[in-house]
């Protein structure tokens, strides 16, 4: 089992200075010497409320002052805002019967009882908590009573309380609890505050016997069901970026529905005494408390910083929390990261512990499957030492299994083969024996043959490997793995923590081995189907972040440690070698696909160069799709599947044939061809036009568009006016974007004007080229997106061609009407991503690239883009990379005589004004 991240008990608040709400007795005395002398209902009320009032507020402070000695743990922290509830209660109540509604003898039908229910009822609150009260009467409620429960609540209200309220006679409490589960669940939980006690009591009595009994079987079923919509809901991971820490998978709701059912069923007054009688083991008992107290606490800390009641743990307020709680920054890792780690580490041991009691639970009284299923549904039979339990796998004898630690490894196999599930009792006796797992087991040729197996045999790796990272197994049986289990990056564009990206990333290449992405892995799929090395492609997917959350670059650190590992799993050593280099360039086909142009001959000879061999090739192709798409449900796209493909396309080709037979005149040739073709195929265009418009472009523009581009451009041009500007804007599938092609006469700066008005539209730019023509023409093409990441509805182009067209026509000035719009959101605002600006001479035959690495923004492409204008550099092309609030823009220049940037100084000073651009923009945009 995960353990949980442990955290000391606290003391209770002292007594000696507690305010009187925080103590048992002293508060009715101190209101009534307040209320002294005060007669009126209405002024009777105002001083209660203001007496109270300021006591809550000092009672606060003391809870909150106290809360930050121990601001991991609150355990003490919960209770205390619970009993300030309790007194805040009490007072109002002894205010109405005594003072507002005084009452002489009250009948049996005037007796009434106020009950806590809910989270309140389990003496647990954070400090904005709802107070959910139960006014309970023995029949029909009476004009008194019911005066007296309007002027509690009218009190409460005014203290500025969220309260939850019914009013109720036993009779209904009953009814209505066989009706509804949720009313039956707050019932479960009711706790006496004040007013009649035998009442109470008689309630107690009642649920146990005309409610609860018999009724074990229907309550589980429902909170089994009510559990799995509950976590649909939240995303049905864990490890989400932002998670609910009450709602959300591994939170607080988890461990509250163990509790229910365990009361349900035992009738148990606290959680501790599940394990008294044998629900919990000790350890199971430590990790439920444990990681309560730390879930609980992060709750604590959302109130409080956002002074209402929040459960969702957004960017922001993580980094907020983590600072409360007493994180700081380690060596290559924030503290919000290693804050979220133990957040994560906790919420999976939360799994663990409910999976187990529960699974235990739903085989004892939830009928899941009916008989005849279980007698016609054919299994393998299971080897010894394992016997069936329940449809599960369990171990038929102990002391066998454990006289063979590979058999640590061994059952998840045998759920592999057999397609059984795991039982609770086996999960718990193979995490109490993870010591087992040794350096002499690990060297164990049978184990590794296992593993590897896990891997490669059985098509759903994904499935063992998750269960084994949750029972700890994994990072047993590997060691290095341990550092990246829980581990969050925190940033936008990784959705899952690191360890479960990776079998997120497994999980991908065996669904491409199943056939099952042939329409949307087209390459990948027939690259697996010729054949590759699959031990060296799982074992490198297993290993390729191994080495992040450390200060050195995980690439590399990765390739060391892989050194270590691969052998160990028994792997040759030519495959050792493969896997050690697949894991230091893991990120080398992405980046050079997402920030290079494809369509610059230079960088395609440079990256054939790095790769080698066609073996290589394939196996990075397949590493790099499975990486990518294993970050996030949302990351993977048609643009980032053409740009793969295109890069293994050519590199095959430059492969094959030789690095020279990429070339650009070549390419300018072929592109020249085409055009003729379709031009001529019109009828719209004589041989005279076409030579004209054959000639008036550059090689740039030849080899760096395709056809399509080229049509539209050749009909944009023909016929126009200096004064005029033409705008294209249509749908391009293969970039998952909107295509907006513009052609008008040139002059200095037009890259900056366009991506201006791009900006104000609230348009993605995810790629841009613009080219000059022999006869002074700009010709540029941009492919955006909404602020959603997806093309432009057809719809929207009308309001969005308008817009482009009064920005670029002077009406309206994209520097001044950006201010307004160029803001980050406030839960994105805690991203921040050091800036770095590369120049590079080496990638292009005949430009600069400039690459700027930073925080992305809506404005920031203008604001470089002006920046380069100013300094007189012409733009060619520019390739954005977005990685969630980071962007990468890879700027191909030259400057104003056509030349490369060499000059160290004038890199220097074109590097400070980029620089100066940022940190105005980021200052404008409030960051």
């Amino acid at each position: 089992m995960t353990k949980a991240v442990s955290t000391a008990q606290t003391p209770p608040l002292t007594e000696s200075g507690d305010p009187l709400l925080l103590r048992e007795t002293g508060i009715i005395e101190a209101l009534d010497t307040a209320l002294n002398g005060v007669h009126e209902p209405r002024d009777i009320r105002a001083a209660t409320v203001a007496f109270l009032s300021a006591e809550r507020a000092h009672a606060c402070a003391a809870i909150e002052a106290d809360f930050a000695t121990h601001p991991r743990a609150a355990r003490v922290t919960v209770e205390a805002y619970a009993q300030l509830t309790d007194g805040i209660v009490r007072s109002v109540l002894e205010v109405a019967t005594t003072r507002l509604h005084p009452i002489g003898s009250p009948t049996e039908a005037e007796r009434f009882s106020v009950l806590a229910v809910g989270g309140y009822g389990r003496s647990e609150m954070a400090p904005h908590s709802d107070v959910d009260l139960l006014f309970l009467t023995p029949y029909k409620i009476t004009p008194w009573a019911e005066s007296v429960i309007e002027s509690v609540l009218y009190m409460l209200w005014d203290l500025k309380l969220k309260v939850g309220h019914a009013s109720r006679t036993l009779d209904d409490c009953i009814r209505l609890g066989r009706e509804d589960i949720t009313i039956r669940t707050a019932l479960l939980e009711h706790r006496y505050i004040c007013g009649d006690a035998a009442l109470a009591d008689a309630l107690s009595l009642r649920l146990r016997h005309d409610l609860f009994e018999g009724t074990a079987g229907e309550f589980i079923e429902a909170k089994l069901e009510e559990r799995a919509q509950r976590h649909r809901r939240q995303g049905g991971q864990r490890y989400v970026l932002e998670p609910n820490i009450k709602e959300g998978k591994g939170g607080l709701r988890d461990l509250q529905t163990l509790y229910w059912i365990g009361k349900y069923i035992h009738h148990v007054g606290r959680a501790r005494e599940l394990m008294e009688i044998g629900a919990f083991s000790p350890e199971e008992y430590a990790t439920f408390y444990a990681a309560e107290d730390y879930l609980w606490a992060v709750r604590c800390h959302l109130h409080l910083i956002a002074g209402r009641a929040a459960d969702q743990l957004s960017f922001d307020m993580q980094v907020d929390v983590a600072e409360r709680m007493g994180y700081r920054d380690l060596a290559g890792r924030r503290a919000v990261e290693v804050f979220m780690q133990d957040y994560f580490r906790h919420a999976t041991a939360v799994g663990d512990v409910t999976r187990i009691f529960l699974t235990k639970l739903e085989a004892q009284h939830v009928k899941t499957a009916p008989m005849l299923q279980r007698i016609f549904r054919r299994r393998r039979k299971l080897k010894a030492p394992y016997r069936e339990d329940t449809g599960r796998i369990n171990v038929a004898d102990e002391a066998a299994f454990l006289a063979d630690p590979v058999n640590l490894l061994r059952i998840f196999e045998e759920a592999l083969r057999t397609g059984m599930l795991i039982h609770p009792d086996a999960m718990r006796l193979v995490s109490a024996h993870l010591d087992l797992i040794d350096d002499k087991m690990r060297s164990n040729r049978e184990a590794q043959k296992i593993f590897l197996g896990l891997l490669l045999k059985h098509g759903n790796p994904e499935r063992a490997l998750r269960r084994m990272n949750e029972l700890g197994v994994l990072a047993a049986f590997i060691p290095e793995f341990e550092p990246i289990v829980a581990m969050m990056q925190f940033n936008m564009y990784h959705s899952y923590t690191v360890d479960e990206h990776t079998i997120q990333v497994i999980s991908t290449l065996a669904q491409i081995e199943r056939d099952e992405l042939i329409e949307e892995l087209p390459l990948s799929s027939k690259i697996l189907e010729e054949g590759i090395n699959r031990r060296v492609m799982y074992v490198a997917l297993l290993l390729h972040d191994i080495g992040k959350g450390r200060p050195e670059d995980h690439s590399i650190l990765g390739a060391r440690i892989s050194r270590k590992v691969a052998p160990r799993l028994g792997l040759n050593a030519e495959e050792c070698e493969t896997v050690e280099w697949l894991i230091r360039y893991h990120l080398l086909m992405s980046d050079v696909a997402q920030k290079r142009d494809l369509s610059d001959p230079r960088t395609i000879r440079d990256f054939a160069r790095q790769v080698k061999s066609r073996k290589r090739l394939d196996l990075l192709t397949v590493l790099t799709v499975c990486d990518i798409r294993g970050v996030g449900p949302n990351v993977w796209n048609n643009w980032k599947a053409t740009l793969l493909r295109k890069l293994h396309t050519e590199t095959a080709r430059a492969l094959e044939h030789g690095l020279e037979a990429v070339n650009r005149d070549q390419r300018s040739s072929e592109a020249k061809r085409a055009l003729r073709s379709v031009l001529e195929q019109s009828g719209d265009w004589d041989a005279k036009q076409i030579r004209a418009e054959l000639g008036r472009h550059y090689d740039p523009y030849w080899q760096s568009l395709n056809t399509t581009n080229h049509t539209i451009f050749a009909r944009l041009l023909r016929g126009l006016d200096d004064s005029e500007i033409r705008i294209d804007l249509h749908p391009d599938d293969d970039h998952d974007a909107t295509r907006a092609s513009f052609a008008l006469a040139d002059h200095p700066g037009i890259f900056s004007r366009l991506a201006g008005a791009l900006a104000l539209v609230g348009a993605n730019v995810v790629d841009a080229r613009t080219y000059t023509s022999k006869d002074g023409y700009a010709t540029a093409v941009f492919w955006i997106q909404d602020a959603e990441g997806h093309p432009y509805e057809a719809s929207k182009l009308g309001r969005l061609r308008n817009m482009i067209e009064k920005t670029l026509h002077g009406e309206v000035v994209a520097r001044e009407a950006l201010k307004d719009r160029d803001k980050i959101k406030k839960r994105e605002r805690q991203f921040k991503f050091p800036t770095h600006i590369v120049f590079d001479n080496e990638g292009s035959d005949i430009y600069t690239i400039i690459e700027v690495d930073t925080r992305d923004r809506p404005g920031l492409l203008y604001d470089l883009t002006r920046a380069l204008a100013a300094n007189n550099i012409s733009i060619s092309s520019a390739v954005i990379a977005t990685y969630g609030a980071q962007v990468v823009d890879s700027f191909y220049v030259k400057d104003m005589f056509g030349l490369k940037l060499h000059s160290e100084p004038r890199q220097r000073a074109l590097e400070k004004r980029l620089r100066e651009a940022i940190a105005s923009g980021s200052k404008r945009a409030g960051n």
